[in-house]
């Protein structure tokens, strides 16, 4: 009964999947489907119909033929933007899924940030900037859009005061009684700690 019914679900499975392809969101029409359009009309004619997501989209930028020498770099703060438009060799960021080396024709992707050095490097000269979080999105055409929620030039961070933070919030850490102060005092050590290592790594 089992091999059967396995069987049976494959089997559909399979003629589902060969008669439908789903397509992808760039594929779909920007305007709306005509033949929605007039059944709208019939039945709601004194409203217009309702806007898709598809109807506010650009168009996805395309990808070259060959690949580019330069990556575009737009490094974004909530308070500055950093680097507008910036062709660099390349950028490594601090993934969460670790160090992520950022080359021209690089894969689509969206990175998570998390607390760490990003480097730009552009022939000799790399820029080294020590950023909390945020996100990387690394387009087709060699672009990439780095948001940090707060990123600092290395050379100006104080050594002395990061070990001062370091060591008061470890103090914190241990004296912690509620789950609110635990969390906080986590998030300090975890954040110190990754600034004092980019410091003497």
């Amino acid at each position: 009964m089992f091999r059967q019914a396995s069987r049976l679900l494959s089997r559909s499975v399979a003629v589902a999947s060969a008669t439908s392809r789903r397509a992808f969101s760039t594929e779909l029409p920007s305007t709306l489907d005509s033949t929605f359009v007039e059944s709208w009309k019939k039945v709601a004619p004194n409203m217009d119909p309702p806007q898709t997501p598809s109807s506010f989209m650009k168009p996805r930028p395309s990808t070259p033929s060959s690949l580019p020498t330069k990556l575009t770099v737009n490094f974004v703060l909530p308070y500055a933007s950093e680097l507008s438009g910036k062709e660099v060799d390349m950028v490594i960021i601090p993934a969460t899924t670790g160090q992520m080396g950022v080359l021209p024709g690089h894969v689509p992707t969206i990175a998570e940030l998390k607390p760490g050095i990003m480097s730009v490097h552009e022939g000799t000269d790399i820029k080294k900037y020590f950023v909390s979080s945020g996100f990387a999105f690394l387009h087709a055409n060699s672009v990439a859009d780095i948001i940090a929620i707060e990123a600092v030039p290395l050379e100006q961070i104080d050594a002395s005061q990061v070990q001062k933070g370091l060591a008061e919030f470890t103090q914190k850490l241990a004296s912690a009684t509620t789950d609110l102060e635990k969390a906080e005092a986590q998030i300090g050590v975890e954040v110190h700690s990754a600034i004092n290592a980019a410091l003497t790594g």
